[in-house]
């Protein structure tokens, strides 16, 4: 496909570098570990080793100082060779790293980010809850102040890599029961798994991204020091939103991972697969389908790009985040519904990849924020 936006040669050299990685370090194990629901500690310290997981985070506290781009163009290799692993390092560097960048002091800075940029400590994000998901600000896990510390009780839910973080960004109310202040009442709040009180809760068994776990977290008094809490303690929801502008970019990469390796699939399998005398990329019902994959992959890919590159031009991207995420996880959707199409019953089991590629791609729709939620947004900003 067209190279509608030529890379730099640096950008080159790290897409390589992420290429090579996955083709030796994830490709041979994703499937067993997609059938297991494995999670591997060993990959995590390999990504920190290259410094996959300090992309964003700048050179003065240990991370590559990367621009949002190559970021992403390094993202999207993973992705294709496995959404889990994608998913662990687009939460790390587009959640709790940039939320410390964006509002740490910088004592939280120096303490947490060089360890994270190597991949001792592991990200996590913990804003929804059993009942709060697109409606974040109605949360209720309650933060009350008591002397130097905040005593956090409630459940989290839905934390990608909670298992295994060793950072977590907790959002939790600092209003009281009685005079809540809605999306201006909470706080963020640094917890480390060392913590009393702190646990992991119930697992879930996901359809997708089963190597990447996904937990509840259970706060039952656990006592966060002052030092730990994330800029004003009435603010944690602004930025947890702001932060999903990175997280959104990264879905978006992630989706298009997902879309790029359906259709690889699909083509070589279209020019392997022989049906009445032919290859059945002879037949125009195929070239049809899979010109119409390449096609929403490249729209998917430029878009984002476009998003990245204004972005790092200082650019408020908002909307084009949210147009990105959208487009991208919708083509991931259509484009692995169509390969395992292309792959007929042989799509339909675990044998061919795409039927993987398939449950991976749906999360993409919902998780930082539903596709509803972005057409939302988009059409507010047609307002701004």
């Amino acid at each position: 496909m067209p190279e509608l936006f030529p890379l730099t040669d640096e950008q080159r050299e790290m897409q390589q570098l992420a290429r090579d990685f996955a083709a030796t370090e994830i490709t041979p194990f994703a499937s067993a570990w997609d059938r297991d629901a494995h999670f591997e500690p060993a990959l995590v310290k390999k990504m920190g080793d290259l410094g996959f997981l300090g992309m964003l985070i700048p050179e003065a506290y240990g991370g590559l100082g990367l621009d949002t781009l190559t970021y992403l163009v390094v993202l999207e290799e993973i992705a294709a060779a496995d959404a889990s692993a994608a998913v662990l390092l687009s939460v790390h560097n587009s959640l709790p790293t940039q939320m410390l960048l964006a509002h740490g002091t910088e004592a939280q800075k120096q303490r947490f980010l060089p360890h994270m940029a190597t991949g001792e400590f592991l990200g996590a994000f913990a804003l929804s809850e059993p009942g709060a998901g697109s409606d974040a600000a109605s949360l209720s896990t309650q933060a009350v102040r008591d002397g130097d510390d905040w005593v956090l009780n409630g459940t989290k839910a839905w934390v990608t890599s909670g298992t295994h973080a060793g950072v977590m960004l907790v959002q939790a109310r600092t209003d009281s029961p009685g005079a809540r202040r809605g999306g201006k009442g909470i706080g963020a709040f640094i917890v480390t798994p060392d913590m009393p009180g702190f646990s992991v809760g119930k697992k879930e068994d996901k359809m997708g991204l089963r190597a990447s776990p996904t937990v509840q977290l259970v706060l039952d008094d656990v006592r966060v020091p002052t030092a730990n809490v994330l800029g004003d303690p009435s603010r944690g929801l602004t930025y947890a939103l702001q932060s999903l502008e990175n997280g959104r970019l990264g879905i978006a990469a992630q989706a298009v991972g997902i879309a790029r390796a359906a259709l690889e699939h699909a083509v070589a399998y279209a020019g392997e697969r022989q049906q009445f005398g032919s290859p059945i990329r002879a037949f125009e019902g195929i070239q049809f389908k899979l010109a119409d994959m390449a096609t929403r992959v490249t729209a998917a890919r430029s878009l984002l790009h476009t998003a990245a590159r204004a972005k790092d031009a200082g650019v408020p991207v908002t909307q084009v985040a949210s147009m990105a995420k959208l487009f991208a996880s919708e083509t991931a959707m259509w484009v692995t519904t169509q390969a395992v199409q292309v792959f007929g019953g042989y799509g339909y089991v675990k044998d061919y990849p795409v039927e993987k590629l398939f449950r991976d791609a749906k999360i993409t729709e919902i998780y930082e924020g539903t596709s509803e939620i972005q057409r939302i947004v988009i059409a507010r900003e047609l307002y701004a």
